[in-house]
């Protein structure tokens, strides 16, 4: 059984690609990502928004592989960006992660003062449902 999106009729419908519920269906498994920083294996971290939630989605794609499930796998997303300026580069790198995803995951997008380290702009952390 797929996955199923919950947007009753009475609400407005979501401000963008994604979904208001997500029901994760029998026989699954909950696979629970720390948020992940825009940082690469060697350390670096690119200095805008866009590059920083690349990253982030590259190693929940490594973190997903590993555990044997895909994107499509993903049913929540909690997203944080350090300033509004940082908003359109993290829903457009966002968006082309989650292109190919129907239904798209439950999506919570939150302007916060800062991470551990003042380099870090976006931070991104996932629930995924596992197949048994």
């Amino acid at each position: 059984m797929p996955v199923k999106a919950h947007t009753p009729a009475g609400i407005r419908p979501p401000f963008a690609r994604y979904s208001h519920a997500v029901e994760v269906p029998p026989g699954h498994s909950l696979l629970v990502l720390s948020g992940q920083l825009g940082i690469a294996p060697d350390d670096s971290v690119p200095a805008d928004a866009g590059a920083q939630a690349e990253l982030c989605f590259a190693n929940i794609e490594a973190i997903l592989a590993q555990a044997g499930c895909t994107r499509g796998a993903i049913v929540r997303l909690n997203a944080y960006v350090t300033g509004r300026a940082h908003l359109a580069a993290y829903m457009a790198a966002r968006d082309r992660y989650l292109a190919q995803i129907n239904p798209p995951p439950a999506s919570t997008l939150m302007i916060v003062s800062g991470f551990a380290r003042p380099e870090f702009l976006v931070e991104v952390e996932a629930l995924a449902a596992v197949p048994a």
